[in-house]
């Protein structure tokens, strides 16, 4: 390791306060880096494997990504309530108020978050077609559901969970969430335009969570607009339950983390956990399938299991071994997670707005420097590796600068 580079992962690591959970900064750092590097590819047509997502049933390693950032979320809530717990007992009364003054709290951030994910829903302008209308083909097709909405109503509905129930209600929640899902979604009639029924149907375009999406949100405001009978969104509106109660998985294995037991013992329960997590949702895949874009319960308990698992190693990585520098980038990224989203978000789309000669800034980059010199795999990844590189130069001064993006 050159010795510029371990000194500057010693100086970020420096600024972390002592009481950090340096583990759990280095894994939302490696999810935020592993979201973004997935979403930026050169092109589309040319992507590895393991770097897609499932056509449908079943899952890749990409699937695993926004799962475990929603786990890392409940995580951060339960590590930061009880932070706030221990800085100030309250009385009945007093903790009543505070309680609502953390609600209103949460409420705003929710909508914050819910307010961002529109804008980068908006933030795009055909500049290459003259006949391109913003006002039909972006306002009134917008897409009200999406990552950041998605994290938004799972964070406030588990803050309610959180500051109201004890680890029993909890539970009682994340399975009672999966509970309702599932039955919902199997035995619920519903029907289409044509007056056919269905139910109990976990296809693409045709399920409970499907209807209600195309009822509910509009044909033209999903992502998956072509499907069929039911256009519906992989963040839509019934999937939000099951993803609360991921969100539910975090904050019980930060509850975990909070007991007195050495660290050791602790690291070795996220691995049980976790293996033991994985391991049933493969076998309950062959009843109910792992599935992202409906959230299905397995898919809860498998990207919930490998989150446990990466936590553990993060931990002992960095707490066992003490081998530390490797975070500090990540620490970066992980620091301001929302604003590294948001940025890559605006320049993504930037590239596919700005035309040159037949195409867009995109295509020409790709086709003329990434692709003759790597081919079109591996040049569709380095043009994804380039675009994480730039955007680390800008978060790392953002980070210099002290300038965190707080929703």
């Amino acid at each position: 390791m050159p010795a510029w580079f371990k000194a500057h992962c010693d100086a970020i690591l420096a600024t972390l306060p002592p009481q950090r959970l340096l583990a759990l900064d280095a894994l939302r750092g490696i999810t935020i880096t592993a979201m973004i590097l997935v979403n930026n590819p050169g092109s589309w047509s040319h992507v590895y494997g393991p770097l897609r997502h499932a056509e449908w049933h079943g899952w890749t390693v990409t699937d695993l990504i926004f799962p475990f950032f929603i786990v890392i979320v409940g995580m951060s809530l339960q590590l930061s309530l009880q932070r706030q717990s221990i800085q100030g007992q309250h009385s009945q009364g007093q903790q009543s108020q505070a309680n609502w003054q953390l609600i209103r709290h949460a409420a705003v951030r929710s909508l914050k978050l819910f307010g961002l994910g529109l804008f980068l829903a908006l933030f795009y302008y055909n500049f290459a077609n003259p006949a391109y209308s913003y006002l039909e083909q972006k306002l009134l097709t917008l897409r009200w559901l999406g990552v950041l909405q998605r994290i938004g109503l799972v964070y406030f509905a588990t803050v309610l969970i959180v500051l109201y129930c004890g680890t029993r209600g909890r539970i009682g929640w994340l399975v009672g969430l999966c509970v309702l899902y599932l039955l919902c979604m199997w035995y619920l009639p519903y029907q289409d335009s044509y007056g056919n029924t269905f139910s109990g149907l976990l296809l693409f375009g045709n399920s409970f969570a499907a209807w209600l999406d195309h009822t509910l949100l509009g044909v033209n405001h999903v992502y998956y607009r072509t499907a069929t009978p039911f256009t519906f969104d992989p963040e839509g509106i019934w999937s939000t339950l099951p993803a609360i109660a991921s969100c539910l998985t975090g904050v019980l294995l930060a509850q975990w983390l909070q007991t007195d037991r050495q660290l050791a013992h602790k690291i070795r329960g996220l691995l049980l956990a976790g293996v033991i997590a994985v391991w049933l949702a493969e076998l309950w895949h062959f009843s109910l399938p792992i599935n992202k874009s409906l959230w299905t319960p397995s898919f809860v308990l498998l990207s919930s299991g490998f989150c446990a698992i990466a936590l553990a190693a993060c931990i002992w990585l960095c707490d066992i071994k003490r081998w530390r520098r490797w975070s500090a980038p990540f620490v970066v990224f992980g620091a301001n997670a929302i604003l590294f989203f948001m940025l890559a978000g605006i320049m993504a789309r930037v590239l596919v707005m700005i035309p040159v000669g037949d195409g867009l800034l995109k295509g020409w980059l790709f086709s003329r420097l990434f692709q003759p010199s790597f081919g079109n795999l591996n040049g569709s990844l380095a043009f994804a590796l380039v675009f994480l590189a730039f955007s680390y130069l800008l978060m790392y001064w953002c980070y210099r600068k002290g300038y965190i993006f707080k929703v």
